[in-house]
């Protein structure tokens, strides 16, 4: 199969010719039809995710068919459409015995614990716990950015935030999974500030039910422009970039006894961040994880996607084959763009094989 493959950290990817997978007892191969382009994946670019061994592919979120499967696969059959949450779990620890497979204990996650998605076919572990079937009238590319995005921005305002209608939400930071947090709350009927530094993702944030904007490159206190903006703090904030400035900056922004969740990855030389910890104590302020979403609990958000209420693929704002990864990978940490890039790795005017035909 064509994949794109990583040889050095922080060094240009290259598309090329590597073995297909085998499928394990317990798992699937997925022909790879859509995958979306991740600030996580350029994260393990960069060398920040320990779990990394070179050579790699990366990619995580994605939709797809079944091409073959286990032999203690029960569930799921050749053709079958499917995505899956960027964690795929055991099945069998405690906290996936308590319905928090999210958090599982063993889990592996594609393009990082092992192959990922950024090629035409992808191995996918423990299929019976964690693949979620896509509707026959969802796009693939729809599909694909569930499974990291929008998935993890779903639970991090409806569960872990709890958000309730008119309460005060800012999203600090607005790629794909700000843009994801903005509409999700919105379509809570939360009341929305946007923060970022691009006008086209601030713009979108307009779009997608954001009522107030904050373009940070203007403004030197963000966390005090949404203090003002929302007559004393947001009720729930979401860092959904992961710098130390957007942590703070969502933790200084919240009212008395608001709602933190960190969505973005935080990483440094020596793991911590500092985070400013006398605000959460003086004003008995929550600060929340967020990390993913269990796939037994996507139908709620399915059949929001099915209604209308919540629209995924108006956030695929690009659409690339597999050749353009690599420049698009690297231009992440300097240029991430607006919405979600969904890579096509079989759109490049070759034929789509039929199941069975790895």
């Amino acid at each position: 199969m064509r994949a794109v493959v990583l040889e050095r950290y922080g060094a240009r990817a290259e598309v090329r010719e590597v073995p297909d997978p085998e499928p394990a007892e317990h798992a699937v191969v997925v022909r790879v039809e859509a995958t979306g382009l991740c600030r996580s994946d350029w994260h393990g670019w960069m060398g920040h995710d320990p779990d990394i061994e070179l050579p790699h592919v990366p990619g995580h979120e994605l939709a797809g068919v079944v091409e073959t499967v286990g032999s203690r696969v029960t569930r799921w059959r050749p053709g079958d459409r499917v995505t899956v949450p960027f964690v795929c779990a055991c099945g069998t620890c405690a906290a996936c015995a308590a319905g928090d497979q999210q958090v599982c204990e063993r889990q592996t996650q594609p393009g990082f614990h092992h192959w990922g998605s950024f090629a035409e076919y992808v191995a996918l572990h423990h299929a019976d716990v964690n693949l979620v079937a896509i509707p026959d009238d969802m796009a693939y590319a729809t599909a694909a950015a569930l499974g990291c995005r929008f998935a993890t921005a779903f639970r991090a305002v409806v569960q872990q935030g709890r958000v309730t209608a008119g309460e005060w939400v800012a999203v600090h930071g607005c790629g794909g999974v700000g843009l994801s947090a903005v509409m999700v709350a919105a379509a809570s009927g939360a009341r929305v500030v946007a923060v970022d530094v691009a006008p086209r993702a601030l713009e979108l944030a307009r779009k997608f039910g954001a009522v107030e904007c904050v373009d940070a490159t203007g403004v030197p206190d963000t966390a005090a422009a949404v203090r003002e903006l929302t007559d004393g703090g947001a009720h729930l904030s979401l860092d959904a970039l992961g710098s130390p400035a957007t942590c703070a900056a969502s933790v200084n922004g919240l009212r008395r006894r608001g709602r933190h969740i960190q969505v973005g990855l935080l990483p440094s030389a020596d793991g911590t961040t500092p985070v400013p910890l006398a605000r959460a104590i003086a004003l008995e302020l929550e600060l929340l994880g967020s990390h993913g979403m269990a796939a037994h609990t996507y139908p709620a958000m399915l059949r929001l996607v099915r209604s209308g209420v919540l629209r995924p693929d108006l956030l695929v704002t690009s659409t690339i084959p597999l050749d353009a990864a690599p420049e698009a990978l690297a231009a992440m940490g300097t240029a991430p763009g607006a919405g979600v890039t969904v890579i096509e790795p079989w759109g490049r005017g070759r034929p789509t094989p039929g199941p069975g035909s790895t």
